[in-house]
């Protein structure tokens, strides 16, 4: 297992004690939360960095790539 730190955060009195009435696992909750927040982050700058590649893809001649890919096999 990795190396853990603590996180915190205030929430209503009121709302701590209802969670705890219907025996919700705050640390689990919290942990799933701030993992499935993480994923969705990641995801979303893959994202991006994919739109900005996939517009300098677009610029490219795939069949220039094809004539030059058959010039280096045949000069070979």
């Amino acid at each position: 297992m990795g190396r853990y730190a603590t996180a915190s955060a205030k929430v209503r009195r009121e709302l701590l004690d209802e969670a705890r009435r219907l025996n919700i696992n705050i640390s689990e909750l919290i942990r799933s939360a701030l993992e499935d927040e993480v994923r969705k982050r990641r995801l979303m700058l893959l994202e991006e960095r994919l739109r900005a590649k996939k517009a300098i893809l677009e610029k490219i001649d795939v069949n220039d790539v094809v004539r030059l890919i058959r010039e280096d096999r045949e000069a070979r």
